[in-house]
């Protein structure tokens, strides 16, 4: 279990390491056991890319981030992209929500969920 990365668009340079701080679009995808259907995005009216220190689980978009197995560890699979490259990231249930999953937003309980990445910046 856990995930798998699909390049949408290369990247170019350097990537980032554990540790760093990287920002990020990230759309989330899984919505009613959908992996087509939308929950939320970083592009949706209101909402703003987002910074964190990449691998280290502290990927924190609330409310996303509020059980003990975050959501959030998707961000293990931006280590290896590049400045600008757009990913796909496939979360196995374990990756994700887990039993509880998340009904507020859709997210049935053992939902695997897809993450479109995008690399903005990272120093």
């Amino acid at each position: 279990m856990g995930f798998t990365k699909t390049i949408l668009r290369a990247g170019t340079g350097a990537m980032p390491r554990r540790g760093q701080e990287v920002t990020v679009h990230c759309t989330g995808y899984g919505k009613n056991n959908n992996l087509a259907e939308k929950f939320w995005s970083t592009k949706d009216p209101g909402q703003k890319p987002f910074t964190f220190s990449v691998g280290l689980g502290q990927a924190h978009v609330e409310p996303l981030c509020t059980a003990p197995t975050h959501i959030c560890r998707w961000d293990e699979g931006v280590i290896g992209m590049q400045l600008g490259e757009i990913a796909k990231i496939h979360c196995s249930p374990d990756y994700a929500y887990g039993a509880g999953g998340f009904p507020a937003w859709g997210i049935m309980p053992n939902s695997e969920l897809v993450f479109e990445i995008e690399v903005l910046s990272f120093k």
